[in-house]
């Protein structure tokens, strides 16, 4: 019990002494806040690197809900392993390009019984029906697809070669933040930089119309156990482009 309160202190410690290199309350501009991250990212092991935005939106109503994906630039440094459902040639399509698993209504039944050894699942436009039979396993897990996203299309082999590449959705929670995984902190901040950006610039250009008042209103990047780094919103946008 000893050992486990001398661990916990002296991780209390390290986040204590990297919270120490902010500047409180103050908003980094993105050189300042990718430059900064590194020091404050204390794990010893690959710590997965997070943006989070806050959005001037109500996501009660949907006509202001920002949902979407993108392929981010050097990907996100994570296997992921793609469920495809379809039949025939397109079922072929998606072995060629590199799917993890495919199947129709044998995928079905695997899913039925409990099985969920996937990440993302894609499946055509035909498949649809015999999806609805797990949709209540699949959509509590985020794993429902969805034509919005780009995994319900007879493109299979471009959809499974995205995902391979580090395709990554975005969506509003009920307090109008949208978390989304940027990469690990091995990236190094170049390319870190480069996802951020990217996903900055579709979440700008996905403001709903009925949005007033200021939309980017916060965005924090943050490692997996290291202090939260504050970025100027209009730094941001200015730099992805969108001012």
């Amino acid at each position: 019990m000893a050992e486990k309160r001398r661990k916990v202190g002296n991780h209390g410690k390290k986040y204590s002494d990297a919270f120490a290199k902010l500047e409180v309350g103050k908003r980094y501009s993105v050189e300042e806040a990718f430059a900064l991250l590194p020091q404050v990212a204390f794990a010893k092991f690959d710590e997965t690197v997070d943006a989070a935005f806050s959005l001037g939106v109500d996501p009660k109503h949907a006509d202001q809900m920002v949902r979407g994906a993108l392929v981010l630039p050097n990907g996100i440094g994570k296997s992921v392993r793609i469920a495809v459902l379809a039949k025939g040639d397109k079922a072929k399509e998606a072995e060629a390009a590199g799917a993890d698993i495919v199947g129709a209504d044998d995928l079905i039944e695997k899913i039925s019984g409990g099985w969920l050894e996937f990440d993302k699942m894609i499946a055509t436009p035909d498949m649809m029906v015999a999806v609805s039979k797990v949709g209540k396993i699949l959509g509590p897990r985020g794993l429902m697809p969805n034509p919005k996203l780009g995994t319900v299309t007879f493109d299979v082999a471009k959809a499974v070669k995205e995902q391979k590449l580090g395709k990554v959705e975005y969506r509003t929670e009920k307090t109008g933040i949208v978390h989304v995984v940027i990469g690990k902190k091995s990236f190094g901040s170049q390319k870190l930089k480069e996802n951020f950006l990217a996903l900055a610039g579709a979440l700008a250009k996905a403001k709903p119309p009925t949005s007033k008042g200021t939309y980017m209103k916060n965005i924090t990047i943050s490692a997996t156990m290291s202090p939260g780094v504050a970025i100027d919103p209009i730094d941001a946008m200015t730099v992805a482009g969108v001012l």
